[in-house]
This record gives C-alpha cells, structure tokens and sequence, in this order.
C-alpha cells in the first residue's frame, strides 16, 4: 500500500489558546524556533509523502506564505552572508507543485474538512496528519504506520492510538480491541467520547490516520455527531464494515499543542532534545525554581 498524500486539516479557529490565536493560526504557534506546521510537514516527509494537502480557513494565508519562497529576505541573507539561516529556509523549502491548498468555508468538523480534500486525494490511500499533536520520537509516528501499513491488506485503514487514564476516556474517541499483533491489533469498534464507564478500552485514537478513498463517499452524507460537528470518528465507523481497521501503539511522546499546558510542555521537551538549548534551560529552570 503505497501513500502518496497527506492532509493536514488547518481550518481550525484555536480557540483553546486564545488570545494567542485571535490573529495568529494555531499552527503557527512556535515550539522552540519552529511553527507547529513544519513540525508535522517534517515527520510527513520523513515517511515518504510526496503531496502535501492542506485544508485552510480565513485568516490562514500566512500558511501557504510560510511554504513559499521570499525572495526579499533570500536576498537579504545573501547578501549579509548568512549562509546558515540559508541553508535552514532551503531545507523546509517543498518541492514545486508538491504542496496544494483547498477551503474549508465553515468550521463543520474534521470530518468535513477531510471531505473538503477529495478531489486533490483522488482514488488512493492517504494519511491525515493533525498538526496540534506532536509526537516526539526518531522514526516519526507517521513513519511507524506507512510501515505497518506494508503488512497489512490493501484496502486496510489504520489509526494511532494511544493509552489514556480510564477516568477521561469519555474526553476521547476510542477504540475496541481484537486480534493482537505486537503494538499493532484489530479495531472491534469505535466510539466517539463515550460515556463515563462505557468505554471499550483505553485507547484514544490520536491525530494520525492512514484511510482509504471511499471514506470520502461516506463523509459526503455524513450526519453531525459530537459537537453538532461532522465527525471522521462516525464516518470511520461507517467505513469499518466494509473494511479492516488496525490500531498502532506508536512509540514516541505525544503533545497536544492545541491546549496551554500541552504547549508549554512541548517546548520544553522539543528544547531538551536540542544539545545547543539543553545546559542552559535545565540551568534556567532550575534558578527560576530556586534549586
């Protein structure tokens, strides 16, 4: 099973870190020196994606600014012999005609902002990679499923997944388990924020998604569910009785930089990771705590 594409659902309004967001896309919020977009761009293209989709909104241009070039500020580095910082903007430079944008004109859900992405997708497998949640690890969690995604049938859907504490399962969407291979099982079931006590299990699934094409004729009439939203969860339900899904138990450290305390965790665990930046905030931390 070849994947080709990726879509990055990018529409949404941030409202759980406002007032950063009001002007700002959430997605652009920087965890150390980088935005939370490059971040999922870079573990996307670790994985072998080859067509970068992203499903934009209002106010979210500077997105597609980000991944083109600016020709003022190469000049400018040229000329003040930067070539460092040159060699950095190059890196994260996609190739041409290797990025798409398309709108999502209301905010309906990912489910509907998955669906927005159908005719750029086409008819063949894809991932979907959303851009708030981090995983910290070497191979990528994307990385991870396209491998696991060699093992399995053809017409076979994937999903991260991850353990939660049972007392906030109902927070969650979430997965039952059957057969067992290793970190990788079959799903016996999906529920989207289940009751308290309900719950199959206590594995969450995460923002990272391998599906099929047809999920996209499922979408199309998709009732709202949760949060009067159209949700992928109802829709990959809908999907699951016609084909397999498996669950994945990435290795790796998840964030989810869509809330305060996930953000602020994130940068400091990508800060430590960084050689350069580990001494000194270590030494910072400890003289702001006193030790």
């Amino acid at each position: 099973m070849k994947i080709r594409k990726a879509v990055f659902p990018v529409a949404g309004l941030g409202t759980r870190v406002l007032p950063a967001t009001k002007a700002m896309p959430k997605e652009m919020l920087t965890i150390v020196d980088k935005p939370l977009i490059q971040y999922v761009y870079d573990e996307a293209r670790e994985a072998g994606i080859e067509h970068f989709i992203f499903v934009t909104g209002r106010n979210k241009n500077v997105i597609e600014d980000h991944f083109d070039r600016m020709f003022e500020l190469d000049a400018t580095l040229a000329a003040r012999g930067k070539k460092a910082e040159q060699e950095i903007l190059a890196q994260n430079q996609p190739d041409a005609g290797a990025v798409s944008f398309t709108r999502q004109q209301a905010p309906l859900g990912l489910g509907h902002a998955v669906w927005c992405a159908r005719d750029i997708v086409g008819n063949e497998p894809f991932a979907v990679v959303l851009p708030d949640e981090l995983v910290l690890n070497t191979p990528g969690c994307l990385k991870q499923m396209i491998e696991t995604a060699a093992t399995v049938g053809e017409k076979s859907n994937l999903i991260a997944v991850e353990a939660v504490p049972d007392h906030l399962t109902h927070q969650y969407g979430i997965c039952g388990v059957g057969k067992r291979t290793g970190k990788m099982f079959e799903v016996d079931g999906m529920v989207e924020k289940p009751a308290k006590g309900t719950a199959p299990s206590n594995l969450s699934i995460t923002g990272r998604y391998i599906l099929q094409p047809e999920i996209f004729k499922i979408l199309e009439t998709q009732e709202r569910g949760a949060g009067g939203e159209i949700q992928l969860t109802d829709a990959m339900i809908g999907l699951a009785r016609s084909q397999k899904f498996y669950g994945v138990e990435f290795e790796g450290e998840r964030h989810d930089c869509g809330s305060k305390p996930g953000f602020l965790r994130a940068n400091i665990a990508y800060a430590l990771k960084r050689p350069e930046l580990r001494e000194g905030l270590i030494a910072e931390m400890k003289k702001y705590l006193g030790q």
